[in-house]
């Protein structure tokens, strides 16, 4: 990070300190994230893991929250329930407007900690350092908690950014913890409405106890002019699951940084990710799953597509410590290129540091089969179509995995307009 940049960082804190509140994140620890920003900077395209993320908003956006600019936030129409996104049926819906819940929104109450104070702060690796961002800047969070019960669990929480980022940024703040035995099921959506230049900066934090479960779905579809960055840690206790679905379809710019720690013997996460990348958009992802703990089992899958000047980067690492035997995992990483300047990059990495594993992986990047091509051709289909059959044939494992149907019918049609399925074919969805 520039010398420049940081200043600008600091002063704008410095202006906006008085309006953040305490309850979410202390004044103490804005203050540390801001010293560490000052003295690490953030991540920067010749950094290893970031190389292929497009940072270039970072030049023009003012930091701090609508909430905290000078004057206070100006005053906006209300948001009108129509214009969001379709409720899931059986889920509670809590919904942010730039960062801050909204309950004239949401269908469900927010939750609080006991004592009002800001849920746990974990320490921010070098690849996690825009989470130090969101500290310092954040002016609310989302809190969900889920314990043991009868049934699981069902939360909604839609983050909106309105806010253009040459005015102010939005800071989606999702602290999650689920207690021993419970079981989650979890949708995270990202929207713009309004402005499409909208500059999100989002952190998630995860606990999942022993023996508890957690789906979580993820989906990015703001707007075509939009930046959003993303921090998720999350850890799994002894014989608890972690299943992640990132679907990445909205941005110009988007970036998604996960690490999950599998903290319990048999514990286990699976990590399920689609891109669809078109015109000049660029979709990176860096995905660091730990097995930490003996007989442990880890699964990564992504699907990315890029056509026009699209670039989609994928970075999938597994590290196995050294008191991981038994340790179980598997990746498979496949890009499908869709446009003569489209660019996709794939890289897969093994970290082994004891004996007794299963690892395994691979990724393939390339154009469409033209063997099933000429087969699909040679029956009838005319070029057109038989493309927008085989980019779908080649979602539909990653897609197939997302299991409520609303959100899935909302998904596949959002997808159909990204990579031109024909109106006939839309029809079907």
């Amino acid at each position: 990070m520039t010398s420049a940049l940081a200043t600008r960082i600091a002063d704008e804190y410095a202006a906006a300190s008085a309006e953040l509140p305490a309850r979410v994140v202390s004044a103490a620890r804005r203050e540390l994230a801001v010293k560490a920003l000052c003295a690490q900077g953030l991540p920067a395209t010749r950094d290893e893991n970031w190389r292929y993320a497009n940072l270039r908003a970072l030049e023009r956006v003012r930091f701090a929250p609508p909430s905290a600019q000078p004057g206070g936030a100006a005053p906006e129409d209300p948001v009108a329930a129509a214009a969001l996104p379709a409720p899931i049926e059986g889920y509670d819906r809590q919904t942010f407007v730039d960062g801050v819940f909204a309950p004239e929104l949401s269908s469900a109450a927010r939750r609080e900690t006991a004592d009002g104070a800001a849920a746990r702060e974990p320490g921010r690796a070098s690849d996690a350092r825009f989470a130090l961002l969101n500290d310092a800047f954040a002016d609310d969070s989302a809190r969900v908690r889920s314990t043991a019960g009868p049934t699981a669990s069902c939360v909604e929480v839609l983050f909106v950014a309105r806010a253009a980022g040459s005015r102010a940024s939005s800071y989606p703040r999702l602290d999650v913890k689920v207690a021993s035995g419970a079981r989650l099921n979890l949708i995270e959506r990202h929207v713009s409405l309004g402005s499409d230049t909208n500059f999100v900066n989002a952190a998630v934090d995860i606990e999942v106890g022993s023996g508890a479960r957690v789906t979580h779905f993820r989906v990015q579809e703001l707007g075509a002019r939009a930046t959003w960055i993303d921090t998720l840690n999350a850890t799994v206790g002894a014989d608890g699951s972690y299943q992640q679905h990132l679907v990445q379809l909205g941005a110009l710019a988007a970036r998604s940084t996960c690490h999950v720690r599998l903290a319990g013997e048999r514990a286990g996460a699976r990590l399920h990710a689609l891109a669809a990348a078109g015109a000049h958009q660029t979709h990176d992802a860096y995905a660091l799953i730990e097995h930490a703990a003996a007989h442990t089992l880890s699964e990564q899958v992504f699907r990315g597509i890029a056509a026009g000047r699209a670039r989609v980067g994928f970075n999938g690492k597994v590290t196995v410590c050294a008191g991981a035997p038994g340790t179980d995992s598997r990746q498979s990483l496949r890009g499908l290129l869709a446009g003569p300047e489209a660019e996709i990059d794939l890289r897969p990495q093994l970290e082994i540091h004891t004996d007794d594993v299963r690892c395994s992986h691979g990724a393939t990047a390339g154009k469409l089969d033209e063997s099933v091509l000429f087969y699909l051709l040679a029956r009838g289909l005319d070029p057109d179509t038989a493309q927008q059959l085989l980019k779908w044939a080649f979602l539909a494992d990653v897609v197939a995995k997302i299991d409520i149907p609303d959100l899935k019918r909302s998904i596949e049609r959002a997808l159909a307009g990204r990579i031109d399925v024909a109106a006939e074919l839309k029809e079907l969805l």
